[in-house]
């Protein structure tokens, strides 16, 4: 059975066992299922345990590594600023729009938090504190990078991580490869820790998941379509939006590029993989787009490993949802943190199932929201993974087009 079906069966089976308890009205039920709490919490630990050497290390590599070949050095720039110019226009939209969606629905107050959730609230919500802007702007080069990887500040420690890996990228070549080499290592050895995390997803988000349909009830089920409706609504909107985008750029007409990007979105549908419609991509390229070699050999894989165009929305979404299911209001300042992570932070994801979501852990205690929610999320991904991965994949073929601008082959 696949992971994703795993984590299916498992929300499933929670939600059945959850309703079920609710339905009985049994008390000594309910307690028993509370105790599967404090698993779910480990499994969520384990999570933000990986979270700092994993980003350090895959930063450090993607910033460094970038500067290496001098050659492809003018396409790369070009490339990652219109990455940066595209995340910034999807976030402008996205993450403003995103509280929207939620904002004329009831509260859903009939959710209590199991007892481990409770405890990551309270602690949550004692540690928050009012920030004004020009406070927030100051806070985000760190005075103890340090300290900051020990208080789970991620924005900080990344723009210091960033810093050091261009430092990095200045050394000699014998200076730089022994250090790469040894970040290399420690980012790979994170990789297999990861993998072996999200392999447990189905213990984790069955323990996570019980007690919450098991307290909110028949609620829980209408949260898990109202989630699933408005994420991929968004993901399909913003998907039609970069129509547009191209031809204005571009001038390819919006036909075209819908005809050429096709066959890569249904294999992203079918098979939730950017990866695996690389292939279809590059026949794109080279095929009915009519794009310059580079295009296919180099922004492409480029696109495909760092660039996450759905990451705004995703994060957006995911970060208002886990806020209105949990009854926990969002302002500019947490907005304003969620926007800039999802820019800066998301081509930072590692490569695997849900990895995404790993980085969205601290973030999530950052802005004052229980990093349970992370479980949540992971739990009901399946759906709508299929759609920001059609999403990723358009993006990764429309900056593409992009890059090359009006270069095409007539």
């Amino acid at each position: 059975m696949k992971p994703g079906t795993q984590v299916i069966v498992a929300l499933v089976l929670a939600t059945a066992v959850g309703l079920g308890i609710a339905a009985s009205g049994q008390a000594w039920l309910l307690a028993a299922v509370d105790m599967l709490s404090p698993v779910g919490s480990l499994w969520v630990n384990a999570i933000r345990m990986t979270v700092i050497p994993l980003v350090v290390s895959l930063v450090i590599l993607g910033v460094a590594s970038a500067s290496e070949d001098a050659s492809m050095r003018a396409v790369t720039t070009r490339t990652v600023i219109v990455f940066l110019a595209l995340l910034l226009g999807v976030a402008a939209i996205a993450v403003p729009i995103a509280p929207l969606a939620f904002s004329g629905l009831a509260p859903n107050g009939a959710v209590v938090l199991p007892a481990g959730a409770v405890e990551a609230a309270h602690q949550i919500g004692a540690s928050g504190t009012a920030t004004s802007l020009g406070a927030f702007v100051q806070s985000l080069l760190p005075s103890n990078p340090v300290a900051a990887a020990a208080n789970g500040a991620m924005l900080p420690l990344v723009l210091f991580t960033i810093v050091f890996a261009i430092a990095i990228a200045r050394l000699s070549p014998a200076q730089r490869g022994p250090l790469l080499d040894v970040v290399r290592a420690i980012g790979d050895a994170m990789q297999l820790v990861v993998r072996g995390v999200i392999a447990l997803a189905p213990i984790g988000v069955f323990a996570l998941m019980a007690p919450l349909a098991a307290h909110a009830g028949a609620s829980f089920v209408g949260a898990i379509g109202l989630y699933i409706v408005i994420y991929s609504a968004a993901m399909i909107v913003a998907s039609l939006l970069l129509y547009p985008v191209v031809t204005l750029f571009t001038g390819m007409p919006i036909t075209q590029f819908a005809a050429g990007v096709l066959p890569a979105q249904l294999i992203a549908l079918t098979s939730s993989s950017s990866v695996a419609s690389l292939p279809a991509m590059v026949q794109a390229a080279n095929g009915p787009l009519k794009l310059p070699r580079r295009a296919a050999s180099v922004v492409l894989p480029l696109a495909v490993s760092t660039f996450k165009f759905a990451s705004p929305v995703a994060w957006s979404i995911g970060a208002c949802f886990i806020a209105w299911f949990y009854g926990v209001p969002l302002h500019a300042r947490e907005l304003a943190i969620v926007a800039f992570a999802s820019v800066f932070l998301s081509f930072a994801a590692p490569g695997v199932p849900n990895g995404a979501f790993l980085l969205l852990t601290p973030l999530f205690v950052q802005i004052g929201l229980p990093a349970e929610g992370i479980g949540v999320l992971i739990a009901l991904d399946a759906i709508p993974d299929r759609f920001s991965t059609v999403l990723n994949v358009t993006g990764d073929v429309a900056a593409a087009t992009i890059v090359v601008g009006r270069q095409r082959e007539s």
